[in-house]
């Protein structure tokens, strides 16, 4: 199975991120993974609209949007009115995901649900005839540089077996590293964010390399 490579935009500096974009686009990554925060429902604070359009005028590859916010269905028509293909809503925030989910298709987007370590998947079985993505949160949401939570490998492992009859795409959100990557993607999990522990904080600098190096894991 062909992995889904999505680096973390909010680990790099504003300044530099023109550069930075061209050059994970020329080393062939899938999607560039974008996190709006509202410093409510999680704690912190995330990429702007304006750094999203840069984003979006500097490649061709496909943007996923994680909405870390209270209430996203007020928001996708405006994140994608600035180009994002692949919009991802927390359940935990969202009064009517099902709402929200199909809001998304109607405009003609990817919907994606994201589900938090203590959320169980029992709670979101009903919407799977609607996702095109399932992200998995296995770290806390709302911070860089974690570590995977390995009590979590039974849940991706039961994502995996109930995809089968629709199909949707599965992405690993936290902690992923080597070892993660190899491990989830002999059980059949093709997307993983990426972040610290295998992209930005590596010695080796050569984007090309990297992503021939997880290619290959």
């Amino acid at each position: 199975m062909e992995k889904l490579l999505c680096p973390s935009i909010m680990n790099l500096a504003t300044e530099d991120l023109k550069d930075q974009i061209l050059r994970l686009d020329a080393a062939g990554v899938d999607i560039f993974h974008l996190d709006i925060m509202d410093g409510q429902f999680v704690p912190n604070f995330g990429m702007s609209l304006a750094e999203i359009d840069l984003v979006r005028r500097n490649t061709d590859k496909l943007l996923d949007v994680h909405m870390m916010v209270q209430d996203p269905g007020r928001y996708v028509e405006l994140v994608a009115s600035h180009g994002c293909d692949i919009i991802y809503i927390h359940p935990e925030a969202d009064v009517n995901p099902t709402a929200t989910l199909a809001k998304i298709k109607q405009l003609g987007k990817k919907a994606g649900l994201v589900l938090n370590p203590g959320t169980a998947l029992e709670t979101i079985r009903p919407m799977y005839p609607l996702l095109d993505y399932l992200m998995l949160m296995t770290v806390n949401p709302g911070f860089c540089g974690q570590s995977y939570l390995p009590f979590l490998d039974a849940k991706v492992e039961q994502a995996v077996r109930e995809r089968e009859p629709w199909g949707f795409n599965i992405v690993i959100d936290g902690g992923v590293d080597k070892n993660v990557m190899t491990r989830l993607s002999a059980i059949g999990v093709e997307g993983y964010v990426l972040g610290r522990l295998i992209l930005f904080d590596q010695v080796e600098k050569d984007y090309n390399k990297l992503v021939e190096m997880m290619r290959s894991l």
